[in-house]
């Protein structure tokens, strides 16, 4: 609460400061248009009226932070209506009452005030006269630190939503990318014991050596939600080699990556379960040679990513899995509705699954 509160009355300072100084700016004009009026109209300047007019504007500045205190303390509060109600009368009525006993001493000091007239009496005949302009200009700054100091709180409310929206999307995130991470795991664990139970000794042996490497990437790794694209192919490539041990020669794999897309901003492993995917569903239910192709390329501001496999298609009632539900609300926490992922049939045979969000490098 500390924090919060020290900047707050940091800023306070020169707003009120700033009310009594813009009171400089009436003064000025007053003076002036008494000034060219003595000068144009009347023949001859009477400085001490000049004086006068200009003086009772700056009185009124030195009084302005009794507005500001008083609508910090009184905020418009609908249960404490009635209460800041009153308080602001009362401030106004000693707005009037200071404004007035400042301008009779002003007056008297410059000699303004009729020599047969009492102070008292001239002093309550001002009283009545400043009453008016005293309310209005009372309710005219009152007006204007209402309106700041919730302009202000506005942005306060808005700065924190915002923090707090960032941290929630960033503990989710965090919570997807730990949750991915032992999907992978078990999935490769599961090839590995295939092969053992195949008694492939030397292809499990070449996929444990593969897969600690991947490991080690995962795990030392800086922990953050966004890599280059050229770190994110690398990742893909060494998870391709393993699955490419487990299938020997019946996996192909094909690149189609823009070279100049090569620092653009992606998810962290936001290709691997698309890749997963088209080895599970594509490549393993094919007896022949398969194929996957990884393409990258823009369109209209925005960063396309593509998985294409050529196994037997992709079926809609066979739902998603975790990777596919994970990867879909990234997306969605990261870019809202720039971020979209359309799992379909290809055109010549097998399934393409794309991604699509703005372009960042």
């Amino acid at each position: 609460m500390v924090s919060r509160l020290v900047p707050s009355t940091r800023r306070s300072r020169p707003f009120w400061l700033l009310i009594s100084a813009a009171s400089l700016v009436p003064a000025l004009l007053s003076g002036l248009s008494e000034y060219l009026n003595g000068r144009f109209a009347r023949g001859g300047v009477n400085w001490g009226n000049v004086a006068f007019f200009a003086g009772l504007w700056v009185s009124f500045g030195a009084l302005a932070p009794i507005t500001y205190v008083l609508a910090r303390r009184f905020p418009l509060r609908r249960e404490l209506i009635g209460r800041t109600i009153a308080a602001h009368l009362a401030g106004a009525l000693a707005v009037c009452i200071g404004w007035a006993f400042l301008g009779a001493l002003l007056a008297l000091w410059l000699v303004r005030r009729p020599v047969q007239e009492p102070f008292v009496r001239y002093y309550f005949s001002s009283l009545l006269g400043t009453l008016p302009w005293a309310v209005v200009m009372y309710s005219a700054v009152l007006g204007c630190v209402y309106a700041v100091t919730y302009y202000r709180e506005a942005r306060e409310r808005e700065s924190q939503h915002a923090q707090l929206a960032a941290q929630l999307a960033e503990a989710k995130l965090s919570a997807l990318r730990m949750q991915l991470n032992p999907h992978f795991l078990f999935n490769s664990l599961n090839a590995i014991t295939v092969l053992v139970r195949d008694q492939n000794t030397r292809a499990a042996g070449q996929m444990l050596e593969l897969l600690s490497g991947i490991l080690r990437q995962v795990l030392q790794g800086e922990k953050k939600q966004e890599v280059t694209l050229e770190e994110e192919i690398r990742f893909i490539e060494k998870y391709l080699a393993i699955e490419q041990v487990r299938f020997s020669d019946r996996l192909e794999v094909r690149w189609a990556i823009e070279p100049e897309l090569s620092d653009a901003l992606v998810p962290e492993f936001i290709l691997q379960p698309l890749v997963e995917n088209a080895v599970r569903h594509g490549i393993a239910k094919r007896s022949e040679p398969g194929l996957i192709e990884v393409s990258a390329s823009t369109t209209n501001g925005d960063l396309v990513l593509s998985v294409r496999d050529n196994g037997p298609g992709f079926e809609s009632t066979t739902g998603t899995g975790v990777g596919i539900s994970n990867t879909r609300t990234r997306l969605r926490t990261l870019y809202g509705d720039g971020g979209q992922l359309q799992i379909l049939n290809a055109e010549k045979g097998g399934t393409a699954a794309t991604l699509r969000f703005p372009l960042r490098k």
